[in-house]
This record gives C-alpha cells, structure tokens and sequence, in this order.
C-alpha cells in the first residue's frame, strides 16, 4: 500500500454533480477548467486505486438545504461501494446536511450504526452554515457519543457560494467546546493555511490533509518549491496530525493522480538541494501511518 486517500469522491453514476452542487456551479467549475466530468462504472474506479496500490476513503453528500435536491442516500451508495471493494475503500464519510434538525441525528446514527460509516463530513458553504452556530452543536455531541471524527471543508470555495462558511476560524470555537471531538478540516484552509495550521498548533484534536492543492505542482518551479516548503513547516508544526488526500473525483484537476503521489515518494532531486528534506518515518506517517492512528482505521 503506497496510501490512504482520506478524501474521495465516487464518480459513480449515483453522484449526479449537477444535484450535489447545482447546475450553475457545475457550469462554472467545468469552464474554469476547461474539462468536463467524467462518469465512471464502479469496477473503473476501484482499479483505479488498485493500480496505483492506494486506498480511499469515500465521501458521501447531502446539500439539500442549496441546491433543492435531496441527495443523502448517497451515504447507502458509500457503503455499497466499501461492501463491494473492500481491497481498495477502506472507509467512509456520511454527509448528512445540518439543517434537517432532528432527523439529521436520526440519519448520523443509520449511517453509523446500519451502514458502518467512520464519521461525518460537512459542506459548509454548500450546505450554508457556520461551524460554531449553536443549533447545530447536538450534532456534534451526537459524534462524541458515537465515538466519530467530523470532517469540515476549509478554505475558499467557487463562485456562486460563500467562502465565508468555510474559513477556518469557525472551528475555533468547536474545537474549545468539543475538545474530545476529532475535526478533521480538510485541504487545511488551502490558501488560508496559515490560520488553519495557527488553530492546529494549539488544538491537538484538529488534524488536517492536503486534498486538492495538486495545482502548485503545475506551476513553477519556485511555485513548487513553495509547496514543499509550506509542507515541511506544517509537518513541523502539526507533525503527525497531518494526511495524504487528493479530493479525487470530485475537484476537476488535470494533474494526473499518479503524479500526485509521486510527488511523495520520488521526490525531486533539487528539493533536496533546496535544503528541504523529509525522512522516511515523516512520508510514511503522512501518506498512511497518520490516518490509520487518527481515524482509527484498524
């Protein structure tokens, strides 16, 4: 096993992104990349990350509350999937949009208890809420007493949404509350890294990955070298609090996803020669070694 993919988005039939984030934003994001999606049969998908010998965790969506459509039985398709190819999903995240009060504690504890799901995953500029808001505080206490992670999108989001839901100080407040809560805040704030790895530094149960910063490896080379920079300052911050991620499937990305993990474990010559060093036991623990602990992946 080269990794574990903590953060994947099927590409199944069943994830109609046209649902998931609505027409308009799907319109933006395929002429901001110049690509358009690509559907995939379930067998494809699996000998994806068989072939690069990765495993993944998939994510399920719920974002009724934006886009009109109730999509939350795409947390049974995340089991369904792990069920059929348990060699390469190793895990799943229930997204179960917040708003539905009541009966979204009612689907955590289905998704958990039924479908065997690891934990809870949040949208919040699709989902249009703000972590530290109140209201929603019973699902996270939900979480503590099921014994699961919370995942949070961190960092700026697409035109037409809000980025403000997503900025990492939000969490400030649900790390203090819920101290024995593990929130996982994936793409680490993204460019807003800084405040992310500031509220890491001081929260033990923040954990963070790097899904979907593939694009600093299609620029330049002091672009690139930047990157592995900014990666062995939050290794020397957080240490063994952060994870290998890509957001496969879900973020339109041309760099190719064996380049991305290629770029920890071949990597370049002249990042040595830069003075950027990692050992062996820092990419272990980053790439699988890191998850395995913190998600209590056994």
């Amino acid at each position: 096993m080269k990794a574990i993919d903590v953060h994947v988005h099927p590409s199944t039939a069943a994830f109609d992104r046209g649902k998931m984030w609505g027409p308009e934003m799907v319109e933006y994001i395929s002429k901001y990349y110049g690509v358009e999606y690509k559907v995939k049969k379930d067998e494809e998908m699996a000998q994806d990350f068989r072939e690069l010998d990765l495993k993944a965790i998939l994510i399920g969506w719920d974002t009724e509350s934006v886009s009109g459509f109730d999509t939350s039985s795409t947390n049974d398709e995340v089991a369904r999937l792990i069920k059929k190819f348990p060699d390469v999903f190793i895990g799943g995240w229930a997204m179960i949009d917040p708003w539905k009060g009541k009966a979204a504690i009612k689907e955590l504890e289905r998704c958990v208890k039924e479908l065997g799901l690891m934990g809870l995953k949040f949208q919040q500029a699709l989902q249009a809420f703000f972590p530290n808001d109140r209201r929603f505080y019973p699902l996270y206490e939900k979480c503590v007493e099921l014994g699961i992670p919370v995942n949070f999108h961190t960092g700026p989001w697409y035109y037409p949404l809000r980025s403000k839901y997503s900025h990492p100080m939000y969490l400030d407040d649900v790390a203090v509350d819920f101290p024995e809560l593990t929130l996982h805040c994936t793409h680490s704030g993204d460019l807003l890294f800084m405040e992310m790895i500031g509220l890491a530094k001081v929260y033990t149960n923040i954990i963070l990955d790097l899904a979907a910063w593939q694009g600093w490896l299609r620029a330049s080379r002091p672009t690139v070298t930047s990157f592995y920079k900014t990666m062995r300052f939050m290794i020397d911050i957080v240490g063994p609090r952060l994870m290998f991620a890509s957001d496969w499937g879900g973020l339109i990305d041309d760099t190719a996803y064996c380049g991305w993990v290629k770029a920890f474990t071949v990597i370049p010559g002249w990042v040595n020669e830069a003075g950027i060093e990692f050992t062996k036991e820092e990419l272990d623990g980053y790439l699988y070694k890191n998850a395995l602990k913190l998600l209590k992946l056994g």
